[in-house]
């Protein structure tokens, strides 16, 4: 497997993604949990603790867990500059921030004021060595590409992210008094789409023409769409905090439309790949890229409809679609080739005398990815119904959500197990 313009010899060791990639399914099988315990009291309203426990199982535990290890395996083989001591950051990333999302979630979930504080050092420590790490490595190759510039704006957006997340913390544990639903506005719009947003979009220039076999994005696309996001996610917030009333005009003509031609231009693409049959990755992605367009439309109605801007189900619909249909569904898409992937690539570079080294599609085959792939499915359908009807269906959602984040934890592992089994 010949590819061109990666420094593959410098890749960390396994370990260092495979904990995180291994760690974020449990995550999300605590979200789905907390949800079937809680019931349709978490869905009442955007603000129910459960919810915001919730959240934060998903936006931490599993989206930033898993876009940490992508960019620690990324940064070496894309930049070319190696980690130093790689296992030493892995532990000093990936222990506080496993511990400080479960003590957040507690105190979000129960009220208890001293697990969320207890979180506070654990999360800012673990956010701040990856940020330090990660700039550092960037800083010391001079290489420019599309998703080496793209990952340089979404680390700037995660100390945003994380600087406006220890400031509303301060407040709900008394500690400072400003106006937290302006500054929860502002945190979520910089998780969600300059952190998580730029991203994953950064991520999608190296992995949808490279693992889906499609051509390349236009350079128009991968020279300005990141950083457009970012000035218009900057131009948004200052008018969100001074002149609240026009900041949807900022969003309806820079933000909304960077993001829709996102998820077009990538449909486009994947219509054009070269290998036709679709795989487990090319449908996750593509339901990514529905859920990120359904979002947009919704959005947009909202802004010209007083009737659905006002409804309780439209900010649960908007952040379902959002984390679990966009974001939740390219990193799934992205496990299922990069776990793989570096499997593989390590295999080949220890020979192991245990029988023959698997291809890819061995080690993770589709037939078992596709049942993950249904189950989340039905969990994203069923999420959405839930946040208009939750009493009938919250419980059917968390189910199959517990399902699907369960199979996703057994695939990924039964893949690692398959590596021990072939270098023991």
């Amino acid at each position: 497997m010949a590819l061109p313009g990666l420094s593959l010899e410098q890749a960390p060791p396994l370990s260092v993604p495979l904990r995180f990639f291994l760690t974020a399914p449990l995550f999300a099988c605590l979200a789905a949990l907390l949800l079937l315990f809680a019931g349709p009291a978490a869905l009442a309203s955007r603000w129910s603790p459960a919810l915001l426990a919730i959240t934060h199982l998903l936006t931490l535990g599993f989206v930033t867990m898993s876009m940490m290890a992508a960019l620690l395996q990324m940064l070496p083989v894309l930049a070319g500059s190696a980690v130093k001591q790689p296992r030493l950051v892995a532990w000093l990333v990936h222990a506080p921030l496993s511990a400080g999302t479960l003590l957040l979630a507690i105190g979000f979930a129960s009220g208890w004021k001293i697990a969320m504080i207890a979180s506070l050092p654990l999360l800012a420590g673990a956010v701040l060595t990856f940020i330090l790490v990660a700039a550092y490595s960037l800083a010391r190759n001079a290489a420019r590409n599309a998703t080496i510039s793209t990952m340089r704006l979404a680390l700037g957006a995660l100390a945003v992210t994380a600087l406006l997340g220890l400031t509303l913390a301060a407040i709900l544990t008394d500690h400072a008094a400003l106006p937290a639903l302006k500054l929860t506005g502002l945190h979520v719009a910089w998780g969600l789409i300059g952190w998580v947003g730029v991203l994953i979009i950064g991520v999608a220039y190296q992995v949808v023409p490279m693992f889906q076999m499609t051509p390349a994005y236009a350079t128009r696309i991968t020279c300005w769409l990141t950083p457009w996001l970012l000035i218009m996610l900057l131009l948004w917030s200052f008018t969100f905090w001074w002149a609240e009333g026009n900041a949807k005009w900022v969003a309806l003509l820079g933000l909304a439309p960077g993001l829709t031609g996102f998820a077009l231009a990538t449909l486009s693409l994947q219509h054009k790949r070269r290998r036709r049959v679709p795989d487990i990755t090319l449908l996750f992605w593509r339901l990514g890229m529905a859920s990120l367009l359904t979002a947009s439309g919704i959005w947009l109605v909202a802004q010209f409809s007083p009737a659905l801007s006002a409804a309780a189900f439209y900010p649960l619909w908007l952040g379902v679609l959002w984390i679990v249909g966009f974001t939740m569904s390219a990193i799934n898409g992205m496990l299922y080739k990069i776990v793989p992937f570096l499997i593989w690539l390590h295999l080949q570079s220890q020979r192991p005398v245990r029988g023959t080294i698997p291809n890819t599609k061995e080690i993770i085959p589709d037939k078992i990815a596709r049942r993950q792939l249904w189950a989340h499915v039905a969990t994203l359908a069923l999420l959405l119904g839930a946040a208009a009807l939750p009493k009938p269906l919250v419980y059917m959602a968390a189910i199959t959500w517990c399902a699907s984040s369960a199979l996703l934890a057994w695939n990924m592992f039964r893949a690692y197990r398959l590596y021990r089994r072939l270098t023991a």
